[in-house]
């Protein structure tokens, strides 16, 4: 789990230097033949960590519920995105992970509500949920790298 939880923190610090070297309007820009922006993928895996690990495992989410329910599945962009909201999301990008592992080593997570994602992967615990959101945060990475270069080349 840890190996995992690592690869999820690098995944999520790439996604922060993409987020630093933007700025803030080319983060809530949606580039022709996207539905979302840079800023609401980043958002979007804080909110789908806190509902594929806490919600599904009934545990209390730790996050506020202002930066999940904007953000999540079938969600669009609907404001723009200032820069103290941005930063408050940077901060839970790290600090969701960092109290995941802490909730894990704890034993928090007992039981589970089976889910079926997109993917058509079925998840049946938070552990299978901690595997499958490594690759779901580097799906929205790519995502946002991709908007990032439509914008760059528009400019």
């Amino acid at each position: 789990m840890e190996y995992l939880l690592n690869i999820t923190r690098q995944t999520r610090e790439n996604f922060i230097r993409l987020i630093e070297n933007s700025t803030v309007e080319e983060l809530n820009e949606i580039p022709a033949g996207f539905n979302n922006n840079i800023i609401w993928n980043f958002a979007h895996i804080v909110a789908s960590q806190q509902g594929l690990c806490y919600r599904l495992a009934n545990v209390p989410l730790v996050v506020e519920k202002q930066y999940i329910l904007p953000y999540t599945k079938g969600t669009r962009p609907e404001k723009f995105i200032g820069a103290e909201e941005i930063n408050t999301i940077k901060e839970l990008m790290r600090s969701t992970i960092t109290q995941l592992e802490q909730d894990l080593d704890s034993d928090k997570f007992t039981a589970y509500h089976t889910f079926k994602t997109d993917y058509g992967v079925e998840i049946k615990s938070t552990q299978e949920a901690v595997q499958f959101f490594v690759v779901h945060d580097a799906l929205h990475y790519g995502i946002a790298s991709a908007i990032k270069k439509v914008i760059n080349n528009n400019k």
